[in-house]
């Protein structure tokens, strides 16, 4: 580990949302982040993504990012198939790991990435960006103060005209809202409940590929409370979450990356973030700034999972995606294995 509070990265794949989470690190101090190599499948890939960014060490395989003495901890940017091996090439490697959502192709190899972590003891997260919002933190202080009363449901949907984007449309990329846009309802919604819904109803349309894209589920938790979320790749959604307490609600504006909320007096509350060196590719990506200071925060505490996205989070959200999946009759090669 490197001395005092810094902490070095290591970036596996060049493509947009790795340059974007480079980019919100430069939001931040850089005595207490930096990034020292980056690893590609194509070597001028990483050399071109280097320069730009003015990372020293620029490597065409991943296997030497994993090797590399330099690195503390590694960001996950490969697209949704690859997070596996990934994960467990660093993690085999003695490096803390921060991987992009979701974190797997199903819950079984959530439980295999999750049992290398522990056996290396090495850290790990998926990376799932929102809960580190200041609005996110809002929200659960409201839960966690009471002064949204008992929380009843959640409403939420996320949609957007997605049908040129290969890695959402093909099932060897890992497509499917249920992994691409899957991930943030019903993480908000487990946000909301924090426990284990106890029943899953959901319906869903399928592409030409068999492919997820356009899907409506139902998580009933104790009591009869419920979240509903609806996800689409064919059209804009409202994009809102609303969570409804007996006391009150409040509305997550752009819930993934909500800078902005209708706070339970009825108010708008914002909190911006600042601009980082380059415009990023993906609105709002400054804000990954959030979840990269918590992984800093938890490694020099010594810890191996942050409490905001733990490993029993990540494995219910796996289970959650799978159930859908089935009830909607999307399967993977990574199901039949």
């Amino acid at each position: 580990m490197s001395s005092g509070k810094l902490i070095r990265w290591g970036i596996v794949s060049a493509g947009k949302i790795s340059e974007d989470f480079v980019i919100a690190l430069s939001t931040l101090p850089a005595s207490d982040h930096q990034v020292v190599a980056v690893a590609a499948r194509a070597q001028e890939c990483a050399a071109a993504f280097a320069k730009k960014h003015e990372i020293p060490n620029a490597y065409g395989s991943y296997e030497e990012l994993a090797k590399s003495k330099d690195v503390d901890v590694v960001y996950i940017g490969a697209l949704n198939p690859q997070h596996y091996e990934i994960s467990l090439l660093i993690l085999n490697h003695g490096k803390h790991v921060l991987c992009e959502k979701p974190l797997a192709m199903n819950k079984k190899q959530v439980e295999g990435i999750l049992a290398a972590a522990k056996a290396n003891k090495c850290f790990f997260m998926e990376a799932v960006w929102s809960r580190f919002f200041p609005s996110y933190q809002h929200v659960r202080q409201l839960i966690e103060t009471g002064a949204l009363g008992d929380i009843k449901n959640v409403e939420v949907a996320f949609g957007f005209p997605l049908a040129a984007v290969d890695r959402l449309q093909k099932r060897e990329l890992g497509g499917g809202v249920v992994y691409d846009l899957g991930i943030y309802t019903i993480q908000v919604s487990q946000w909301a409940f924090q426990e284990p819904p106890q029943k899953i109803e959901s319906t869903g349309l399928t592409n030409n590929e068999g492919v997820d894209d356009d899907v409506s589920c139902t998580l009933t938790y104790s009591g009869g409370r419920t979240a509903k979320m609806r996800l689409s790749s064919k059209e804009k959604l409202d994009n809102k979450a609303i969570i409804k307490g007996t006391k009150g609600e409040i509305t997550l504006i752009d819930f993934w990356s909500p800078n902005k909320i209708i706070d339970i007096d009825g108010k708008e509350k914002e909190w911006l973030p600042p601009k980082g060196k380059y415009a990023t590719n993906y609105g709002n990506s400054e804000c990954m700034r959030y979840e990269a200071e918590a992984v800093r925060q938890s490694i020099l505490a010594g810890e191996m999972e942050n409490k905001t996205v733990s490993y029993a989070d990540s494995l219910l959200f796996a289970e959650i995606e799978d159930t859908i999946r089935k009830q909607i009759g999307v399967l993977n090669k990574y199901d039949e294995e």
